[in-house]
């Protein structure tokens, strides 16, 4: 399955974790915003993980399940792909 993971979380230390934990199962495309090809159990694996790092009453995670034919409909315009230098948005 495709997933896109957005996230918005406002305390560094929470933020760089969840980075962490996303870039080990998906491509960081843009601040905030993860790419993942996942079976059925790593995207639960995935979901329980972030759970377990995340207040629920302060941080916001977002997952969008793209079925194939929308995955072909993904357009981009402009910007570079990020780099990762380990500075999470200090």
């Amino acid at each position: 399955m495709y997933v896109t993971v957005v996230y918005d979380i406002p305390e560094d230390k929470r933020r760089t974790k969840v980075h962490k934990i996303l870039k080990s199962y998906g491509q960081w495309v843009q601040y905030s915003v993860f790419q993942c090809e996942l079976t059925e159990t790593q995207y639960a694996k995935l979901r329980s993980r972030l759970r377990e790092h995340i207040k629920p009453e302060e941080d916001s995670v977002m997952f969008q399940v793209l079925c194939r034919c929308c995955q072909g409909k993904i357009e981009r315009i402009g910007g570079v792909e990020p780099v990762d230098k380990t500075v999470f948005f200090a």
